[in-house]
């Protein structure tokens, strides 16, 4: 049985999260403040942890990055009245592995729960150092180099270029990414795919001559070597 750590400081949702997931078969926490979640999630072990961002004692935010500090593999899910995609941008940047908006249905939530769940208990059994040309990633320590060069990169920024390097030389759709890297379907003619992309080629593209992330017009984007 999945164990699901609940904060969120509304207690009508909270009741109502807790008791459709129950109905689901999975086992619940509640903390009503970030601190007790704070508590809660580094003192015990959680398969999956569901947050809003707006929470007294500790901003969602701040909790979603300390407990990626602790807990780096357990997937987060946030909660949120804040849609545009700069909020999302942030919310992912704070560690989140998906975003959903209020109001949501519970359904959609377990479809989110169970994709992240899943991916959680894939296990690769190869080496997990990914190359293409001269940028290495590894998957285990999260760190990626370009031509000896460390490149800083935020959780979610790390996950859409080891797509990109799994996927080599092949024209990835924004769709394809959006459920792929994030487990979801972003709306018809979100920018959210672009703006990560942008992201990438600053720190993996900018200061190196030759580049290897492209887009394909209307198509998607592609990692390759200059032609």
């Amino acid at each position: 049985m999945n164990k699901i750590l609940i904060i969120e400081d509304d207690l009508r949702v909270a009741e109502l999260i807790k008791r459709g997931l129950d109905e689901q078969g999975f086992k619940t926490t509640l903390a009503y403040d970030g601190l007790l979640g704070k508590k809660l999630a580094l003192s015990n072990e959680f398969d999956l942890i569901i947050t809003d961002i707006i929470l007294p004692k500790i901003d969602g935010l701040e909790l979603c990055k300390e407990i990626r500090r602790a807990k780096p593999s357990t997937p987060i899910i946030m909660l949120t009245a804040l849609g545009t995609t700069d909020d999302k941008v942030e919310g992912f940047d704070a560690g989140a592995d998906d975003y959903l908006v209020k109001p949501f249905e519970m359904r959609e939530l377990v479809v989110r729960i169970k994709a992240l769940l899943n991916r959680a208990s894939r296990s690769v059994e190869t080496s997990p150092i990914v190359r293409y040309a001269d940028l290495e990633l590894n998957q285990n320590t999260k760190q990626v180099t370009r031509n000896g060069v460390e490149i800083d990169l935020t959780p979610k920024e790390f996950k859409l270029l080891e797509y990109l390097m799994l996927n080599p030389e092949r024209v990835l759709s924004r769709a394809e990414i959006a459920e792929k890297v994030w487990d979801t379907h972003f709306d018809t003619g979100t920018n959210f795919i672009d703006v990560y992309i942008n992201y990438l080629r600053k720190k993996v593209d900018k200061e190196f001559d030759s580049k290897l992330i492209h887009t394909k017009s209307g198509m998607g984007f592609v990692l390759r070597m200059e032609q």
